[in-house]
């Protein structure tokens, strides 16, 4: 567990770190369509849209509906922020080429996952040299880091390749952290049409961009210094 607060290491911060410029590029040689797994909607949109776009297929397993978001909304209920974020998803996968993409929904509550339920319906998804794309488990957020755990499990089970990508660790840790694999860590780098893609992707979730409503219960989740994370021109991961 981490704490997010406040505005964390900022984009200019990462930027600046040479190492950023150096990491070594990830082969873009799946033998088959990866599978991205998402512990809300819209992490893989953050982490791995732009390589998804390059890609031009990929399974979704949607872990949960997002439902916790916005504890206390004054909006919304949670069945109705879930069905929100659904759509969201669709939207986000048709603007990526990726509307014929077939999303598993697990079912998990938001806030709630049951690990080993997860890491025996991923095995259940992957086969042996099949990219999984899944939040990093040191990430700082509990679903975040248990969605990565029960896909390393699965992943050993299974044969498949393991690629973890962080989301929250860009908000609390920093250049040359100690408790993050930087070792471990692939770049893609993205076109032009891929970040126009990613971007037109992450604008297909409102409900976490902008406020919901006036209240402070409803405030954006992803503000734009959150944003600015996601709009640079390359993505990362540990392999």
């Amino acid at each position: 567990m981490r704490a997010i607060a406040g505005e964390g290491t900022t984009e200019c911060e990462w930027l600046a770190w040479d190492a950023v410029w150096s990491w070594p590029a990830l082969p873009l040689d799946p033998p088959g369509s990866p599978l991205v797994v998402a512990p809300h909607p819209d992490d893989e949109i953050l982490g791995v849209a732009g390589l998804l776009s390059l890609l031009g297929s990929a399974d979704l397993a949607a872990v949960t509906d997002g439902e916790a978001s916005h504890p206390g909304s004054t909006m919304h209920s949670r069945g109705e922020l879930a069905a929100i974020r659904r759509t969201e998803t669709a939207d986000a996968l048709r603007v990526l080429g990726l509307g014929g993409s077939r999303v598993h929904r697990l079912g998990h509550p938001d806030g709630g996952i049951d690990e080993d339920t997860l890491a025996g319906e991923l095995a259940g998804l992957l086969a042996p040299d099949r990219w999984c794309l899944v939040t990093w488990r040191g990430d700082g957020h509990p679903d975040h880091e248990a969605t990565g755990r029960a896909a390393a499990r699965a992943c050993a089970e299974t044969g498949a390749r393991l690629l973890e990508y962080p989301i929250w660790a860009w908000h609390w840790s920093y250049p040359n952290d100690p408790d993050v694999p930087w070792h471990r860590a692939r770049r893609i780098d993205l076109p032009p049409a891929a970040r126009a893609a990613k971007s037109a992707a992450i604008a297909a979730f409102p409900s976490q961009i902008a406020p919901l409503g006036p209240a402070p219960e409803d405030a954006a989740i992803l503000p734009p210094h959150v944003l600015a994370r996601f709009a640079r021109p390359f993505e990362v991961i540990f392999e």
